[in-house]
Parts: C-alpha cells; structure tokens; sequence
C-alpha cells in the first residue's frame, strides 16, 4: 500500500483549525463510522477481556481445532484458515455460557467484543501451529514412513517424530517471530496502515456480531454481511458437488479461453480472492495481476519453447527465485526505512516539543496526515496501552542464544552455528513476509522454508545427514515467519475492535503455548493410527514424501536451474531500484510515482498461480463499478460484502475438509473441453459398447 505523503506541522491556532478543518473533511469522505455506533461503551480494561470464561472457552477451543488441524494435515495436507471459525465458534460458545448463567441469576461481565477478539487470538495461535510446525510436511518428511530407499540415503538423513523433542523445538522456534516482530507493530499497524485482509474481514464480523441495538445503519451492515456470509458458504458447498474426478469443477473456469487456461490464466470463482479484491487498494491488484502475466504469460512460455543457457523444464524453479529475490530486496528496503526514520525521530524528540506527545509511534517524523474518526480512535487506544521494544530484543536475543546450544541437541546434524545463522536471518524473512502479507494477504512463508532447506542442507551434505538438517533449519524459518504474521494479522484485529494489545499479545503467546503441547501430542496420536493402519502409512506420508523428495533432489543438484544465482542478483537489483525510485516520488510528490507498480505485489504475484490475482482483480473491477455507480453505497457497504466473502468461504472450505474427512465423494464432474477435444469425445462415447447397449 503506498504510503501517504507526510505534512509539515503548522505552529499555533490556525495550524490546529486546519487540523481540525481536515479531519471534518476525511470523516465526512469516510462515510459512515463504526466506532461511533460504539461509543456509548467503554473500552473494557487488559483484565476484563481476559477473563476465566475467555480462557476456558478459549482453551477448549483451542484444543479441539488443533486436533482437527492435524487430522487434516495427515490425511490430505491441506489445512484452511481457521482464524474465522475460531471468532465464530468462540462468540457462540461464549454467548451460550452467558445464557447458562443468566439462566442460575449469576453475576458477570458483559461478553465484548474485545473479550470476543482475546479468544479468536488465542484459538488462531494454537491451531496454527499445526502449519507452523511442519506437522503435515517437515517432521514426516524426516521419518522413515516418507522415505522410498533409506539404504541410499543412510542412517543420519532420518528422524522418527518424538513428543519430547517436537515440544522442545516448538518452544524454541515458534516465539522468536514474535519477539522479531514486535518492535514494527507500530509502523505496520499504523503508519503504513496495512491491510491485512483476513485480519480485517475477522474485525469486520466480530463488530457485526457485536453491534448495539438500534443503530440503523450498522444493522444494514451486519444484515448484508451475514447475508453474503451465508450465501458465500452455500456457494462453497454447492461447488463442491462438482469436483468428482480429477480436473473437475468450476476451479479452472477458462475465462479468457482454453489455451489460456492451460497457461494457468483461469477463474476459480474464490470468493476469498474477491473479497480480499474488495478490501485491498486499485495498484496492489493490477501490480499483482501485471506480476502474474509477466512470470507466467511471458516468461513460462518463452522457457518452454526455447532452449539455450537456461533449463526450459524448470519455469517453476525460475519464478520462485525471482519472486523471492524481489520480495526480500522491497521488505529490506523498507526495514531500512522504518530503522532510519526511527533514529531521526528519536533524535528530533530530543530537542523539540514532540517529547511532550503521548501518541507518538515508531517511523515518524513528520506529522501524519489527518485520519477518520474510527482511525483516531483506534490509533489512540492501540498506542495508549504501550508495549516496550526492549523486552522484545531482549527475548529475541536470549532465545536465540538458547536455541544455538539445544537444537543441535535435539538435531545432531545441525551444529549451533547452522542455528546461529538461522536465527540471524530470520528477522528480515519474517518482517518482509508480514509486510507482504498485509498488502496482498499471500504468505510466502513455505518458500522461505524450501530456500532454508536447500540452504542448510547443502551446507550440511547429503553424507553428513543434510536431508534432516535442512528440513529442520526450514522448520525454523517457517515457525518464525509464520507466527510473526500471524501476530501483525490479530494486531490488526485488536485495532479495528480496539483490543489492548497488551491483550492481544498475552492471548498469542498463551495460545501459543498451548498450542506447542497440544499439537504434538495429537501427532503423536494420529500418526501412530495411521501408521498402524494397513495402507494409511500411505496416506499419512503424502506430502512428507513430497517434501523428502524435493530435498534429496535440491541437495543432488539435480533441481537446481542454470544460472539461478545471476538472475536473483538481477532480480534483487531491479526490485530494489523500483522500490528507491517509488519513495523518492512519493517524498518529492512526482506525478509519475502514482503510474509505478508495488514492487512487493508484482514480486507475489510472479510465483502465485494466476487465477489468485484474478480473483482479486475481479474484486477490483466489481468495487470500482459499485463506487460510480454508487458511491456512499459502495462506502458503506463493500467492507461488510467483502467480509461477508471471505469468511463465508472459510467456513465452506472448513465444511468442504469436514466431507473429506468422513470420506464423502462428490456426486457430478464438470469439465471444460474444448470444441475439438468435445466433438473427439462425443465420437467416442456413440462408438463405445455402453452407450450404444
């Protein structure tokens, strides 16, 4: 998202007039508020929202999405989002307990939305470390289960899954993102004002779910909200009657044709990626969309027909490393910058009279732009209950000495300094991925992880044991990017629902926690289920098998694309001329500053399947129609569409996951053939024995 120019501060009265004349005219562009349907309720104090009943509903919450996270994990390897089911069932259960006790005339608390918020954190947190600790892909992929010939790879390239073991590194790895993020809360929350769309579409429903009576226009809100939430979630499960076979359904529709649907170029009808289209500004989606046809409408095609210095049977190879060596060279571009408009803010506060301000947040150093009401508001409770950096660095620092010493212990062939290095390295993939993630809502915390592994194993050798090695070095990126994220992603939420982030902060690292027990143990449990199972070994070793052998490949040199390394240099080079020349237009107020493209979104774009930035331009178009068509409609309405659209799809696709575990199938295949490849097949069902009977 591009940033706002800053303005310079106007000195006494009429500075502050003007001041206040632009904040009446943002708030009435704004339209209509949603913390003044609010106001008449106080903000409840850190100890009111967590409470035992949040903490008892949260607990066993918690536990049971964990163990449907891991299920899900072994037997197909697909887990969906589960931070909307969690703010879902956590204000039903709570509603419920509230009934039971109104019901025996016992005394308590009023269930905010806050409260609501505190448990959706702390249930998001441990069921997530069902992806964040590899469960499904890393851990089996060290196990003897995934492997094909264990003779050839030797003894040391295998670690059987051990309960003690997975909760020591759990603990060790999935609180450093944390800690790494932490000191850019601020600046990300508030300052660059980052989407984060789920994150948002999570607040948008708690609010609706939490609305005074009364309030007519946030009742028309929450009715089309839950009106595109219901219909969004019959839709998912409508499509899914559809997919009996392989190919089928309506998630390679060819909406620009068939040749072009083979090149990747198709609509999947994701009401996600609409909403998400809904939610996030005009210049992510069409950067986005312009990164998806450069990698895979020029680039894919030009390395499959032609061959010369590079390897045309490995485009994939070439857009993960393009991809990945623009998005490090922005997210560092910016780390750089919030760092050094740090150091001049703190140096300015010394010897003017903004030491004297409260509200002051990290990369300031001008006076922000004025804001709406509901982000004044906002921005006053985040930044009122502060939460101190140094104790970040601190943690960050001691983990990582920890670690160097115990993960060696728990994987011999990683030595402290393999470690040392990973958690040097991680800070900068964890805020690059937070950054990414809260413009374009994709995280690329799975490739981080196979460049980690490709890395460590190589250092380590195939010999010495660099299968596991490299799987666990990734595993401590991808534990520390992806917790990093998901901290900024609730951060956002407790800011749209004016949650302490002290709060939010005690109910992430306590559902972390728990989550670092929980899920192991029922690892430990399903995986000796199925493993014990006739051909569930099988089933249970699909994606580790997967994993295994993309490492065994990558460490072979097998997998390695010709010149990789001159093109993430170049690749690297480019982002981050793009990305200089962005801010310096933005700083000088260029006109052509407003025509370049987010460097971080075309980077996404390049290795995500094209129908995601589809999706996303298609929400694009249809909320720029609604705006001309009808402005103060559009305003009002399209973040409760676009949070309906996203959430709904969520539960579908929880509902969809639920079928596949009780073994459903669907009953109907729908295919799109070409005209050529329909008549062929329509010639040969008449001459076939069964049509003709």
């Amino acid at each position: 998202m591009e940033r706002p120019p800053c303005h310079d501060y106007g000195g006494g009265g009429g500075g502050e007039q003007r001041r206040a004349q632009e904040e009446e005219e943002v708030d009435a562009a704004a339209g209509p508020s949603t913390e003044q349907v609010f106001e008449g309720e106080p903000v409840p104090t850190p100890s009111e929202m967590i409470t035992a009943r949040s903490v008892a509903v949260s607990v066993v919450l918690g536990a049971t999405l964990s163990v449907v996270a891991i299920k899900l994990s072994l037997s197909s390897g697909y887990l969906p989002l589960l931070t909307i089911p969690a703010g879902l069932l956590g204000f039903f259960l709570s509603r419920s307990w509230v009934h039971l006790l109104n019901g025996c005339e016992a005394a308590q608390l009023p269930f905010t939305r806050q409260e609501n918020t505190v448990i959706q954190t702390f249930v998001a947190a441990c069921s997530n470390i069902a992806y964040s600790g590899g469960f499904g892909s890393y851990i089996l992929a060290m196990s003897r289960v995934s492997a094909e010939d264990g003779a050839v790879e030797g003894d040391r390239n295998f670690e059987e899954p051990s309960v003690l073991r997975l909760i020591a590194f759990l603990f060790l790895t999935s609180f450093a993102g944390m800690f790494a993020i932490m000191p850019f809360r601020n600046s990300l929350i508030i300052r660059h004002q980052l989407t984060f769309p789920t994150g948002t579409a999570t607040a948008h429903l708690i609010n609706s779910m939490h609305t005074p009576h009364g309030a007519k226009q946030a009742s028309k809100q929450v009715s089309v909200m839950f009106k595109t939430f219901f219909g969004t979630m019959a839709w998912s499960v409508w499509q899914w009657l559809f997919t009996g076979g392989e190919d089928c359904g309506f998630k390679s529709f060819p909406i620009f044709g068939i040749d072009a649907a083979r090149s990747g170029f198709s609509f999947d009808f994701s009401m996600t990626n609409i909403g998400i289209g809904l939610f996030s500004p005009y210049k992510i989606t069409i950067s986005m969309l312009l990164g998806s046809v450069a990698s895979w409408g020029i680039l894919c095609p030009y390395l499959y027909m032609a061959d010369t210095w590079y390897d045309p049977g490995k485009a994939g190879a070439y857009r993960m490393f393009i991809g990945v060596s623009m998005v490090l060279a922005d997210g560092l571009f910016h780390l750089l910058c919030i760092l050094l408009r740090t150091l001049r803010a703190m140096r300015r506060r010394r010897h003017s009279r903004l030491a004297a301000q409260p509200f002051m947040y990290l990369g300031v150093d001008d006076r922000p732009p004025a804001r709406s009401f509901d982000d004044r508001r906002r921005a006053q409770v985040f930044l009122r209950d502060r939460v101190f950096d140094p104790p970040a660095v601190a943690g960050y620092v001691a983990l990582s000495a920890v670690s160097t010493v115990a993960v060696p212990r728990l994987y011999p062939q990683l030595s402290s300094i393999h470690v040392a290095v990973a958690y040097l390295v991680a800070p900068l993939f964890a805020f690059c991925n937070a950054y990414g993630m809260g413009m374009t809502d994709v995280s690329v915390a799975p490739t981080y992880g196979k460049l980690a592994v490709l890395a460590f194993g190589s250092w380590v050798g195939l010999g010495n044991g660099g299968v596991v090695a490299g799987l666990a070095g990734g595993l401590i990126i991808v534990a520390a990017v992806c917790t990093a994220t998901d901290l900024m992603q609730v951060f956002r939420t407790g800011y749209l629902t004016l949650t302490s982030p002290h709060a939010v902060l005690v109910s992430q690292v306590a559902g972390t926690a728990l989550g670092c027990v929980i899920n192991p143990l029922a690892f430990a449990i399903l995986y000796g289920v199925y493993s014990d199972d006739g051909d569930g070994g099988a089933s249970v070793a699909g994606y580790g098998k997967m994993y295994r052998g993309i490492t065994i490949m990558a460490l072979s040199r097998q997998g390695m694309p010709r010149y990789s390394v001159l093109i993430c240099k170049i690749s690297f080079a480019l982002a981050l001329s793009m990305s200089v020349l962005r801010e310096v237009s933005t700083r000088r107020r260029w006109r052509v500053g407003r025509y370049l493209p987010c460097t971080i979104a075309v980077a996404v774009g390049i290795f995500l399947p094209p129908r995601i930035p589809i999706g996303m331009f298609v929400g694009s178009v249809v909320v720029c129609l609604w705006r001309r068509l009808d402005a103060d409609g559009a305003r009002m309405l399209s973040p409760a569409v676009a949070a309906g659209l996203i959430c709904g799809d969520g539960i579908g696709s929880l509902l969809q996951s639920m079928l596949q575990l009780v073994k459903a199938r669907p009953p109907i295949c729908i295919m799109f053939l070409s005209r050529s490849e329909n008549k062929r097949l329509d010639a040969y069902l008449a001459g076939s024995p069964t049509s003709s009977s």
